[in-house]
């Protein structure tokens, strides 16, 4: 597969991406070695290969699930940035 450079500004168009027009040879040769790159992976026989689900051996050791007490109000307002009297004061987000 080969992408030119008609191929390259939809992509950069639903990426959001910009470039001079200068930088735009040098983007195209660069996806199209990765497309290569991906060609010559593709054609690498995997059939015996088996699917690899994570990279190491280590298990993650997880503490049980404690039933505790909920945190006081008063405690839990006691780092805030900001606070109101009983509430946690945040920047208003839709209007």
């Amino acid at each position: 597969m080969k992408a030119d450079k008609e191929t390259l500004r939809k992509i950069a168009h639903l990426a959001r991406l910009e470039f001079d027009p200068d930088a735009e040879q040098k983007m195209l040769d660069s996806l199209n070695d990765i497309l290569n790159w991906v060609d010559q992976l593709n054609q690498v026989d995997t059939s015996q290969v088996e699917p690899l689900t994570h990279m190491s051996e280590e298990v993650n050791i997880m503490r049980e699930d404690e039933i505790k007490p909920p945190l006081p109000h008063d405690r839990g307002l006691l780092n805030a940035p900001k606070k109101d009297s009983d509430y946690f004061r945040v920047p208003k987000v839709m209007e």
